[in-house]
């Protein structure tokens, strides 16, 4: 019932923000009013609901003031209390970092609690509202109404007062979960602007960032409060609080404008200067709904249902809010050897979240950001001739080292292979190779060696287990190398890294016909149970890893004893439900049978059907993913956002098909959730998706047309896409239906 009543009022949310944006786009065209920021801001889903325009630097947004998993982005929906709003934030990570720059208005007396909440109000979700580009949000406590947007490199704030002695406070001392305050600074430059910056260290290591802000009129007092940050017995820096005071009157406007640079004070007076000169919050709303109803539009879908319209657009929004911009407006950014470099034109990119968006969400930018992606590119040969390999998940000039792989390979190879760019593809192979090249780095030296990762040498390489996931997932990568290789006429190249990438063979037991951790001495693991999740597994257990073999499906099947026992596999992989939900992990959610749709292994699974010609049954799955895990509310998400790929998978899935191997230039044809898509591609054509009579019960194909032709194939081609073709089905209630036959 209570969803019930959240879900009417994401509605009427809705509805607001469309009337809102009437003068600046027509509302036929308006797709931000499909926009819902609060999808995923409960539950597990970890988003923000804060303004930011598409891959903005700047991700403007409220936090709680607690920390905890909850509050990974600085905002969980149940919470009651709003402590500041800030300049940065992840979306849908499971580690929790940045929330830097951080103002909060008040009228005196404040409400201060002890640490870590500290000055805070209370707010409603009554008074709150959110679409792309824009928040706002009624403080309770002190009856100040809060606004936010967005350009690429600043936040601009609108705090409509009452009549009262009110303050505004900007905290650069408090952090909250993985983040740690190193040292800030705060300086006034004159009546209405001020500068500093603020040093942490956390998941992103020796992060600095800078911001530039302009008051609307001057403040009558600055005070400043400093405390000292000890390490280790020693000062190291110190944390600054600056409050601004002022006498306002009822319905007094005041508007703060912030520029961010990861390179300096200067760097973010000209982000500010080049991109809010202007006190005018509504030109910079109406800015960012027409940045964000440019790229929202380049996929239309048709539909009566407002819920689906609104998750299909969350979607496609939630995916355009990372990786963001790192550079400055003169391309002057920070870069993993501590100095200062300059791009040539080109913008650079950071925030790369790639174990989980290389499967969907950057074969999804080819179509909708194929610009961007050549910048991404890019962006991962500059980090490469700065740090020396190719990032795994990077941000804020720092390597994490998060989750595994080298998939920036396969993200270059899928940009090389399709066309996009004018990058160094020289430059480009020569970074993957290195890459897959570093022998004491994560146990790619054995890995070369014994063809797998056993599981009881991770102590010798001092990093974490995980074995058997790096084993499938290098494999993975390197396929993607000799693919690129060999397009590139590097023969050598390519016969290596396809052997390599057959690694993935030699970590299949057959007895037990799963793949299993090894040991140095080619022993299976003894007391393997695919149901176990496990230390040598990444954040799955055998069930989910089993098919992390993308690049090789038909050896897969082989492997498995062929087709029959592998939709066995299949069938079980789907119906062979935990037996002991209670200690299911935190990452297994979305949870079907042993499927996990929370968590990014299983993402690709329900299309393997179409390997085995029984599509109907992944199409059963698929739109049960669809209508069940993503729906319209705070909880409308199954698992973590994680920086785009959960909604990137809903993107391609309702759109009918998905890229199983990212590389392949091949995508499976799934179960569309719309009567018809049409996506806007950069050659200035169109590829439709008509789905006549699709519904929830009508989620099987009957058959299928291209261009008007009989078409026989489980699968349509990146070329078939980028020529503008038309997909035509036949929906039914009907199962058992093999077009492709």
């Amino acid at each position: 019932m209570r969803w019930k009543v959240i879900s009417l009022f994401a509605v009427v949310v809705l509805s607001a923000s469309c009337t809102s944006t009437k003068n600046t786009t027509s509302q036929e065209d308006d797709y931000t009013c499909y926009v819902n920021p609060f999808i995923g801001t409960d539950f597990t889903g970890n988003t923000y609901p804060g303004a930011q325009v598409p891959f903005g630097m700047v991700q403007l947004s409220p936090d709680n003031g607690l920390p905890g998993w909850d509050r990974i982005a600085g905002y969980f929906y149940p919470d009651s209390t709003i402590a500041g709003f800030s300049h940065t934030h992840l979306s849908g990570t499971g580690a929790g970092d940045l929330y830097d720059i951080s103002f909060m208005p008040v009228t005196l007396p404040y409400n201060e609690a002890e640490a870590p909440l500290g000055i805070h109000s209370k707010f409603s979700h009554q008074n709150e509202q959110a679409t792309a580009g824009y928040y706002q949000v009624m403080l309770t406590d002190y009856n100040i109404n809060v606004e936010l947007t967005a350009t690429e490199r600043c936040g601009i704030q609108r705090y409509t007062f009452p009549k009262a002695n009110a303050a505004i406070f900007l905290n650069l001392s408090k952090a909250m979960n993985w983040d740690a305050t190193q040292d800030s600074h705060i300086e006034k430059v004159d009546s209405v602007t001020i500068r500093g910056y603020r040093y942490s260290d956390g998941w992103a290591r020796n992060q600095k960032i800078y911001f530039c802000t302009r008051f609307s009129r001057p403040f009558e007092n600055m005070t400043l409060d400093t405390v000292a940050i000890e390490k280790e017995g020693k000062v190291i820096g110190k944390g600054v609080v600056a409050r601004f005071d002022y006498t306002t009157q009822d319905n007094e406007q005041i508007l703060l404008s912030t520029g961010i640079s990861g390179v300096s004070m200067e760097g973010a007076a000209r982000n500010l200067n080049a991109e809010a000169g202007k006190d005018d919050f509504d030109y910079y709303r109406a800015q960012a709904v027409n940045v964000w109803n440019r790229e929202l539009g380049k996929i239309k879908v048709e539909s009566d249902n407002v819920d689906d319209k609104t998750v299909f657009y969350t979607a496609l929004y939630h995916s355009m809010l990372a990786p963001t911009i790192y550079s400055d407006v003169d391309g002057a950014y920070y870069g993993p050897d501590k100095k200062v470099h300059q791009t040539d034109g080109w913008v650079n990119y950071s925030t790369f979240s790639l174990w989980d968006t290389y499967r969907a969400s950057h074969p999804l930018f080819t179509y909708t950001q194929p610009e961007r992606v050549n910048d991404m590119v890019k962006s991962f040969i500059a980090f490469y001739e700065q740090n020396g390999r190719l990032p795994v998940w990077n941000f804020y000039a720092s390597e994490t080292d998060m989750m595994i792989g080298y998939h920036a390979v396969p993200v270059i190879a899928d940009a090389y292979l399709k066309g996009i760019g004018d990058f160094d593809a020289e430059k480009a192979l020569q970074a993957c190779v290195a890459t897959a090249n570093l022998d004491h780095y994560r146990g790619i030296g054995v890995y070369k060696e014994k063809g797998y990762i056993p599981y009881d040498l991770h102590d010798q390489y001092n990093t974490e287990n995980w074995s058997l996931s790096k084993t499938l997932e290098y494999a993975f990568d390197d396929y993607c190398i000799a693919a690129m290789a060999e397009k590139m006429g590097k023969k050598d190249i390519a016969d290596t890294f396809y052997k390599r990438a057959e690694n993935y063979k030699n970590v299949f037991n057959p007895v037990t016909s799963f793949m299993q951790p090894r040991d140095s001495k080619g022993n299976f693991m003894e007391g393997f149970n695919a149901e176990d999740y496990m230390p040598h597994i990444c954040e799955s257990n055998g069930w989910q890893y089993f098919w992390s073999v993308q690049h090789d499906v038909d050896g897969l099947i082989a492997l498995t004893d062929g087709t029959d026992r592998f939709v066995q596999k299949l069938d079980s992989m789907f119906t062979f439900h935990p037996t002991d939900k209670d200690k299911l992990p935190i990452f297994s959610t979305g949870m079907i049978g042993q499927y996990a749709h929370g968590n990014e292994p299983s993402h690709h699974v329900a299309y393997l059907y179409n390997a085995v010609k029984q599509p109907w049954k992944g199409q059963k799955y698929i739109s049960q993913i669809m209508h069940d895990l993503y729906t319209n509310t705070p909880d409308g998400l199954c698992g973590n956002e994680d920086c785009g790929q959960m909604s990137a998978w809903y993107v391609f899935s309702a759109m009918g098909f998905y890229p199983v191997n990212p590389v392949s230039g091949v995508y499976e044809i799934g179960t569309p959730l719309f009567p018809k898509m049409e996506l806007e591609l950069a050659n200035g054509k169109k590829f439709t998706v008509i789905a006549k009579g699709v519904s929830r019960e009508n989620c099987y194909i009957q058959s299928v047309k291209l261009n008007g032709e009989p078409y026989r194939e489980s699968s349509i081609t990146h070329q078939q896409i980028m020529d503008g073709a038309t997909l035509e089905m036949e929906m039914g209630n009907k199962p058992g239906v093999c077009w492709y036959e």
